[in-house]
């Protein structure tokens, strides 16, 4: 069944709103922050690692964002021209806010930490005025990512850019993303995430970020309740993401589909997220059955933990497909749905 009902003649299929930034992984992995002295420079945040992961698997992106007026600003929009992606409504900050920075401690394969500089930040002074009602209207979806609503003027642009595509029957996805920086406090999270969630078509996010979202309304809830609730505010579907023990995706007529990640070894705890969500809206516009995206998405994201990078190792259709095939063959055919 075709949950998500997509305009096929729009121009553009998918268009993520909100922060690009630049991560420093470390070349010197096992080590603290501290200890670490050569980095390795990336194109990341989580938006911008979703529009190059859609990019590869060959779909038509654009952006709606905010970067700084310096050659880092430069990097990050030469890096999406040379991935394909449209920049016309990535625009650049006029009062000298600068990129978000992150540099990722890699301990082992199991511990890993972020550390982000946020504080006046470019991505968050994108401007309502800059919300263009044709750009939105062009496109099959909009990815919403909630670290955008963290501060003014970004959240009313957000919900600008939100009212533009229920408008026009854009397809509205929310990706939680929840990030600590810049909230005042759990309340505002709440309120703002809420907002978007009950306006949206799609809802992805961790059972943390759910929690967060629900602080105000049902704290404590169920992955069935929280489903419940969302499907209720007109989303057709629900994912809930719980780390190594998978994801669950609860669907309007009440179904839903498990997943579970397939085995790799791995480099680092993160990234897998955006590498996840990207290949599973992939399938979607593809119209694949949920089982097949969320495969596809679980795959993804195996693949991204076990490199250096997220954006840089975003991966192909046919390498899915491929790391598929053997994983399978390895492991047995129900490798990642049993």
């Amino acid at each position: 069944m075709k949950y998500l009902n997509f305009h096929e003649d729009r121009k553009i299929d998918v268009i993520p709103i909100g922060r690009i930034a630049i991560d420093f992984n470390p070349v010197d992995i096992n080590m603290t922050l501290a200890q670490s002295q050569t980095f390795k420079k990336y194109l990341g945040g989580s938006p911008a690692n979703i529009a190059v992961g859609l990019a590869r698997l060959g779909k038509k992106v654009g952006f709606i964002g905010k970067v700084s007026e310096d050659r880092f600003g430069d990097f990050v929009t030469d890096y999406f021209k040379n991935e394909g992606i449209d920049v016309s409504n990535v625009f650049r900050a006029k009062n000298g806010e600068s990129l978000g920075l992150t540099f990722t401690e890699i301990l082992s394969p199991t511990e890993s930490s972020i550390l982000m500089y946020r504080n006046e930040i470019a991505d968050l002074v994108l401007e309502s005025e800059e919300i263009s009602e044709e750009y939105i209207k062009n496109a099959k979806m909009i990815v919403v990512s909630g670290t955008a609503l963290a501060k003014s003027p970004s959240r009313e642009a957000v919900l600008k850019a939100v009212e533009f595509a229920k408008k026009h029957e854009t397809i509205v996805v929310f990706d939680i993303d929840y990030r600590s920086y810049t909230w005042k406090n759990d309340d505002e999270i709440a309120i703002y995430y809420s907002m978007v969630a009950k306006n949206s078509d799609m809802v992805i996010g961790s059972r943390e970020e759910f929690n967060l979202t629900e602080k105000l309304i049902a704290p404590n809830s169920s992955d069935e309740e929280t489903a419940k609730r969302w499907l209720g505010c007109g989303n057709k579907i629900v994912v809930i993401k719980h780390g190594k023990e998978g994801s669950v995706a609860y669907t309007a007529d009440g179904k839903n589909y498990k997943i579970k990640p397939f085995p790799v070894k791995l480099l680092k705890s993160f990234g897998g997220g955006d590498a996840y969500a990207s290949a599973f809206m992939y399938g979607l516009l593809e119209g694949w059955d949920i089982m097949d995206a969320l495969e596809f998405g679980s795959a993804s994201a195996a693949m991204l933990v076990a490199s250096h990078s997220c954006s840089e190792d975003m991966p192909t259709a046919d390498s899915i497909k491929e790391f598929i095939r053997k994983a399978k063959e390895e492991y047995g055919e129900m490798v990642a749905r049993g």
